[in-house]
């Protein structure tokens, strides 16, 4: 269960940091109310964070915080955009390459592919290849190919635990921390992140579980606390795949043209959790807060009867 007003430097937070590559569907939407319920449940700040250091589509981050706000959610303090504030994902890399705690990796992404491919290697994870290139052979590659930094990992696992799944134990692989071009990666950059925010809870999708193990390792090495991790089941299209443009009307906005209306995608939001009285508002919501109660098994979206009390 998670505490309630654990003792930290700073007041402690939950958090949601969607990345504004284009409009939030449902599942994003649900995941979002999971976060903001959790955070306030718990007597937490919740924070608003916009993951904008890879591909952004204009606008999106406003229509965001814009069907955020539209749903009841509110938050502490100003948005936060990781792009405002780049040094500080590096400062800790230096720490650990003075460490002896990253190397430069010049792998393709084909090349990487392929590596993580073969036999007997861990699915998804990074085999190692620059990992022992002598000095020579660092100097020669960097002359066709610029550096990405990778940290070289003293664990292949990690155990963390989730308030939904219990203990979970996931592999640590040398992760990316800089690519190639000097942009921090997105699992050093979440880490700092949460340090610098204070953010000792972080309720997500279930699709991150995977990435929590390498994550919490990082933030240990990097001497924080690890949050407390809560993955959400996703939101499934009609045909039993992850929701997507191609399930038709799944935006805030999308629904609304067709009819519907914030406080009933609230409310579809709510039910598909297992909160199953009427809802109407988020206090609502925080009035119902049960996550024990709540379904372990995906959320499926089909169109539903717009009706009026």
């Amino acid at each position: 269960m998670f505490s309630t007003n654990p003792d930290t430097p700073v007041t402690p937070a939950g958090r949601f940091a969607p990345s504004p590559s284009g409009d939030l569907h449902l599942g994003n939407l649900r995941t979002a109310l999971a976060a903001w319920g959790f955070a306030r449940a718990t007597g937490r700040r919740f924070l608003l964070r916009v993951e904008d250091l890879d591909r952004v589509k204009k606008g999106a981050a406003q229509r965001n915080v814009a069907d955020l706000r539209a749903i009841g959610l509110d938050w502490d303090g100003p948005v936060d955009h990781q792009s405002e504030h780049i040094p500080r994902f590096l400062d800790p890399v230096q720490d650990l390459t003075e460490a002896g705690l990253t190397y430069e990796c010049f792998c393709t992404r084909k090349e990487i592919h392929a590596a993580a491919s073969a036999p007997h290697g861990i699915p998804g994870a990074y085999p190692g290849t620059c990992r022992n290139l002598s000095a020579a052979e660092r100097a020669r590659r960097r002359t066709q190919r610029p550096p990405a930094i990778r940290l070289r990992a003293q664990t292949r696992e990690f155990t963390v635990h989730d308030h939904f799944v219990g203990e979970y134990t996931g592999a640590v692989d040398d992760m990316v921390l800089v690519r190639n071009d000097g942009t921090p990666a997105y699992n050093l950059a979440v880490v700092v992140d949460d340090a610098e925010q204070g953010v000792d809870q972080v309720v997500r999708g279930d699709d991150l579980l995977p990435s929590a193990p390498r994550q919490a390792y990082l933030a240990g090495l990097l001497g924080h606390r690890v949050p407390e991790y809560a993955h959400v089941p996703l939101v499934l299209g009609p045909a039993g795949a992850r929701l997507a443009k191609r399930d038709g009307a799944v935006t805030l906005g999308e629904l609304e043209d067709i009819g519907y209306t914030a406080q009933d995608v609230l409310a579809w939001l709510a039910g598909s959790l297992g909160i199953v009285h009427p809802v109407r508002t988020a206090a609502d919501v925080l009035d119902r807060w049960d996550p024990s109660s709540w379904r372990r098994e995906p959320a499926t979206f089909t169109p539903w009867p717009v009706t009026r009390p």
